[in-house]
């Protein structure tokens, strides 16, 4: 038998395959599939099923694309209601991979239809739970999610099929069986998840504060729905792709990866809605961008603040990246749902430059100018542009928080009239946060490179004392 785990850093994303007799299984499959028929093609194996154990809201998964690349069957728990064909499991059922066997458990609360997978070798030892959002490593699903989609549901009746999940179908489970979490830290699924990706159950019992054994049904709804705040807006895009299926992602690497000139790309940027999304390196980003232009890096969590920052899946993206990166570009807005890139600028900026096209750009400081800066000015305006976890849990003296998360709140913040410093984790949120509003006509935004921690090194100014943050969203 293989237990493998396919992270993807960018999503914080687990996915899985487990073969065994020359049969397998793929559990939660990212979008791009291809990588899962070649693990599969390598060992000999035929993939059976492609277990879901929900319908996601943070990323688009690959299910349907395997399966009619494999012939394999989709499965979900019970209540899921997908518009293509799925084999609906039954809670209890039994599912044969070779020499190994999958059970079936509905363990609703994060949403619904979600529902855990536990692996059993040869002998029908339990040695492994897959267990999507209901259970990460340090934490536990968000139940305020799904009321996002479904209008009936609330997130107090969520957290209470939560505990009941965790308590009556996962705490009964062996210690020594090993959690495979669909998630782990920096994921919006959770709250304050570990950087482990997987653990023994007997370790999460002991240590995760969801399970603690004398914990009522009211103090965990408590706890678990402490420290929320709205998710991003494409997740409710997401789950609806999910449910309803979405084009092949050979059709949308086909049609993102359009070469334009830079007269044809400058036409397509007239003539339609599109957005300029341009991929580089902040700091590269900062020299010389095409006006209008919103820049995430792609090393970086792309995917994730590209979400975050575009609020219609549905929206043309004109790409500006890297020569090189350009299906890296489509594949990863693809894995969340944007599926319309209508083309990329051939041969990069440096091909716009050479071409005449005008260019703008965005004054970027070291902290130790801004350190000067302020001590001949001690009203100069900073903005931390940090989640407010963050910020609540150490932050410069003096500085405003101004969430990137949601900028259009924190747009209000700003008085056009002066001058803003704005820094955030490391830089690379706050060219995020200076592009986005430079487009929206704000040219008075000014990056503090390698932001807060830069600041923090460098001695040069007073920080709150350290807070211990118990969520991170």
């Amino acid at each position: 038998m293989k237990i493998e785990q396919i992270y993807t850093g960018c999503l914080a994303q687990g996915a899985y395959y487990v073969e065994s007799k020359g049969e397998a299984v793929v559990i939660d499959p990212l979008r791009e599939v291809a990588p899962y028929i070649e693990k599969a093609k390598k060992d000999g194996a035929q993939i059976k099923y492609v277990l879901e154990t929900h319908f996601h809201a943070d990323f688009v998964s690959g299910h349907i694309d395997l399966a009619k690349a494999t012939g394999a069957t989709i499965v979900f728990g019970p209540t899921a209601a997908p518009s293509f064909d799925a084999f609906i499991a039954k809670d209890g059922d039994v599912l044969k991979v070779g020499d190994v066997t999958i059970e079936v458990i509905h363990t609703p609360g994060h949403t619904m239809e979600s529902t855990c997978y536990l692996l059993k070798d040869i002998k029908g030892v339990p040695v492994g739970l897959f267990s999507g959002d209901t259970l990460f490593i340090g934490d536990v699903g968000r139940p305020d999610l799904a009321q996002k989609v479904i209008a009936e549901l609330t997130q107090d009746l969520l957290a209470a099929h939560l505990y009941d999940s965790l308590r009556n179908k996962i705490m009964p489970l062996s210690d020594d069986i090993i959690v495979y979490p669909a998630h782990g830290a920096g994921s919006a699924c959770g709250k304050n998840m570990s950087k482990e990706t997987t653990d023994t159950l007997g370790h999460q019992k002991a240590t995760n504060y969801a399970l603690r054994p004398d914990m009522t049904k009211e103090e965990f709804m408590k706890e678990v729905l402490s420290g929320l705040v709205a998710p991003p807006g494409y997740f409710p895009m997401n789950v609806l792709m999910n449910i309803k299926g979405y084009d092949s992602i050979d059709t949308v690497l086909e049609r993102g990866q359009h070469k334009l000139s830079p007269a044809a790309f400058e036409a397509a940027a007239n003539e339609t809605v599109s957005i300029i999304l341009d991929t580089r390196a902040p700091q590269e980003f900062a020299k010389a961008f095409i006006p209008n232009s919103i820049n995430i890096g792609i090393d970086g969590s792309f995917a994730p603040w590209v979400g975050a920052m575009i609020p219609d899946v549905k929206q043309e993206i004109l790409i500006v990246t890297d020569p090189g990166r350009e299906e890296e570009v489509v594949t990863r807005l693809a894995r969340v749902g944007y599926d319309f890139c209508i083309g990329y600028l051939d041969g990069g900026i440096e091909a716009w430059i050479n071409s005449k096209g005008e260019t703008d750009f965005i004054e970027s400081i070291t902290s130790d100018n801004l350190a000067d800066i302020i001590k001949t000015d001690a009203g100069t305006m900073v903005l931390d542009v940090r989640k407010k976890s963050e910020f609540d849990s150490e932050h410069m003296i003096g500085a405003e928080n101004a969430p990137l998360d949601f900028i259009n709140d924190s747009m209000a913040q700003i008085n056009k009239k002066y001058s803003y410093y704005v820094y955030c984790g490391g830089g690379y949120r706050s060219m995020i946060f200076i592009s986005t509003l430079r487009a929206r006509g704000y040219d008075n935004l000014i990056d503090v490179q390698g932001g807060f921690k830069a600041i923090k090194d460098s001695g040069n100014f007073k920080i709150t004392d350290y807070v211990c943050p118990t969520t991170m969203l």
